[in-house]
């Protein structure tokens, strides 16, 4: 099922570049809104890439059951001074062994959103179209990530972007999303910097290396690069899975300063 996904994503590689077109010109007030997000790539109703035109890009962790990696990842980019943006779930927030890195992320300036209350899966794998939640479900769920978020002084004005659990969603979860105020992201596709959940007994496992590669190759054999790339990776991983890509964060950031790309957050690469 899990390789099922992996191949639907990559499907979606296609599809969401065609998505994307350039600034026609200055247009009124009225209208600027529409021509800054005509700068950006988006998928079934989310930003997936940001402006290809700037050398800048965000790297973003999500977290749910694990959060292993937090303390290198944390200690890594205060050393290399880079912001990052952080979406945990509910579940995550109000983990009691995980409060103390929230806090310090938070005080470090990264961007902490959300990323649902329980981890649902909101449509089928091989059927997208399909959901498996009611927009009840939907909005009870996101809601109280929402309020765990609060008691770490996240308040939803502050968090308005939103990764759906899975990374996974269709057109209707997009919409829902709105009309809770909100903006539904995912990770720019092309690269396999998502599979360092993969566990050795899995079909898709990829080790760290080849997905560090993955993003190596992508980044010197496209025009535009990594150019407004969502980068995405997890805070923590099963303990099955020894071969930590966040061990490997640092080798990653300073390739990317190298080949001088601006790290920003979420909010500001959109």
């Amino acid at each position: 099922m899990v390789l099922i996904w992996m191949l639907i994503l990559r499907w979606g590689v296609v599809s969401a570049e065609a998505d994307f077109c350039k600034d026609a010109g200055r247009l009124p007030d009225v209208a600027r809104a529409d021509t800054i997000r005509k700068k950006f790539v988006s998928h079934r109703g989310a930003l997936i890439r940001g402006d290809s035109s700037l050398r800048r890009l965000a790297l973003v962790f999500t977290g749910d059951e694990y959060a292993d990696g937090g303390p290198v990842i944390r200690q890594t980019l205060r050393r290399r001074k880079v912001p990052v943006s952080f979406f945990f779930t509910g579940r995550f927030y109000r983990n009691p062994a995980f409060q103390t890195l929230i806090r310090d992320l938070r005080r470090d300036g990264h961007y902490l959103g959300a990323h649902s209350d329980q981890h649902l899966l909101y449509c089928d794998w091989t059927q997208r179209d399909s959901l498996l939640i009611g927009r009840e479900q939907f909005r009870d769920d996101l809601r109280r990530n929402y309020d765990a978020m609060r008691t770490f002084g996240i308040r939803k004005e502050e968090a308005r972007f939103f990764l759906p659990p899975y990374e996974w969603y269709n057109d209707t979860i997009s919409a829902w999303t709105r009309t809770e105020q909100l903006e539904l992201i995912n990770f720019t596709p092309g690269t396999l910097s998502h599979a360092d959940y993969t566990t050795p007994d899995l079909k898709n496992y990829r080790p760290s290396r080849t997905i560090l590669q993955s993003i190596y190759d992508y980044e010197q054999h496209r025009p535009a690069g990594l150019n407004g790339f969502i980068l995405l990776m997890h805070v923590g991983t099963h303990p099955a899975r020894t071969d930590k890509l966040y061990a490997h964060l640092d080798e990653l950031l300073i390739y990317l300063k190298k080949r001088n790309y601006r790290f920003v957050r979420v909010d500001q690469l959109f």
